[in-house]
C-alpha cells in the first residue's frame, strides 16, 4: 500500500473538516474520490490542491458529452500509421509506435504517482463509468493491438467531479469515496476572498457579499451566480472604485454575474421590496 499523507488543503484552497475527511478517506482506501456541488464550489480545483499538498503531478482528463472510456486509456493512431506507410518514414510493422495513452494510461505508466483527475465524468455517456469500473478497480488495461498489459506501477490518487447532470450508476458509486461540496456560507466566502483579494476595502467586501448572498436567495434566476463569478466580480468592483453603498442599489456590473438573459431581465431594475 502507498505511503499514507494527510491532506490539509493548501493556502489557496480553504477546505472544511468534511472535505479533509472525505479526501483522506479515499486516499487511505486508495479509492476514487467522487465530488458533486454547484458548479464553482472548487471541485476541479481540488484535484490541483490535492496535487500540490502531496507534490504529485496533476493528470487531467476533462470529459465531453462525446467522449469515451477508451480515450482514457489509449489509442492506437492508425491515419499516423497510413501516413508512414505511404511516405516510407519509420517501421511501421511496430504497431507500439501508433499506441498513445490517454490520461488513465499516463496515470498507470508513470514511474510516479499522479493525481488523476477525471473532470465532468457526467457529461458523457451513461456507459462511460460502468466501462472504466474494472480499469480503476484493478489499476490495469490491456492493449488490444498488441497484447501488452499496463499496470499501474503506482497507484494515482483518482479525483472525479460531477456536476449531477445525470445519475452515475449503483455499481461504480459503490467503488468511490463520496462528497457534497456545499455552497460556501458568508463568513467563509470572506476567507476565500481574502485568499484572492486581500487587500480590497473591508466595507466593499461587506456590501458586496450582503448584494452576492441576497441575488442568490431570490427565487427568480434560472442559474445563480458561483463562488468564482462573485470573485471575479469584486475584482471589478474594486477596479472601478464603486462605493459600497451603490452595490445592493445598482447591481453594478451584473454581466458578470449573471450569464443568462432571463436572469437579467428578472434583475432589471435591481431588487424588488
Amino acid at each position: 500500500m502507498t505511503e499514507f499523507r494527510r491532506f490539509n488543503g493548501t493556502s489557496r484552497y480553504l477546505t472544511d473538516p468534511a472535505l479533509e475527511a472525505a479526501v483522506n478517506c479515499a486516499l487511505v482506501l486508495e479509492r476514487p474520490l467522487l465530488i458533486k456541488g454547484e458548479p464553482g464550489t472548487g471541485k476541479t480545483l481540488l484535484a490541483t490542491a490535492v496535487a500540490e499538498a502531496l507534490s504529485l503531478d496533476l493528470v487531467r482528463w476533462s470529459v465531453k458529452s462525446s467522449t469515451k472510456a477508451q480515450e482514457g486509456l489509449y489509442i492506437y493512431d492508425t491515419v499516423q500509421r497510413l501516413y508512414d506507410a505511404r511516405f516510407g518514414d519509420g517501421d511501421v510493422k511496430d504497431i507500439r509506435r501508433y499506441i498513445k495513452h490517454g490520461p488513465l494510461g499516463r496515470a498507470f505508466s508513470s514511474a510516479e504517482r499522479k493525481v488523476l483527475l477525471i473532470d465532468e465524468i457526467d457529461k458523457a455517456d451513461i456507459e462511460f463509468p460502468n466501462d472504466l469500473l474494472d480499469e480503476l478497480d484493478r489499476m490495469r488495461f490491456r492493449v488490444l493491438e498488441t497484447d501488452d498489459e499496463v499496470i499501474a506501477q503506482q497507484r494515482p490518487v483518482v479525483i472525479l467531479t460531477s456536476n449531477n447532470e445525470k445519475e452515475l450508476p449503483d455499481a461504480f458509486l459503490r467503488r468511490c469515496v463520496f462528497h457534497f461540496i456545499d455552497f460556501p456560507d458568508q463568513e467563509r466566502m470572506k476567507r476565500i476572498v481574502r485568499v484572492h483579494h486581500p487587500n480590497v476595502d473591508e466595507q466593499l467586501v461587506e456590501h458586496a457579499l450582503a448584494a452576492f448572498y441576497r441575488l442568490r436567495n431570490t427565487d427568480r434566476l434560472r442559474k445563480r451566480p458561483s463562488t468564482s463569478e462573485f470573485i471575479d466580480w469584486l475584482l471589478v468592483l474594486s477596479r472601478a472604485g464603486v462605493p459600497g453603498e451603490r452595490i445592493l442599489r445598482e447591481l453594478p456590473f451584473l454581466g458578470v454575474l449573471l450569464k443568462k438573459e432571463q436572469d437579467h431581465e428578472a434583475m432589471r431594475g435591481g431588487f424588488r421590496n
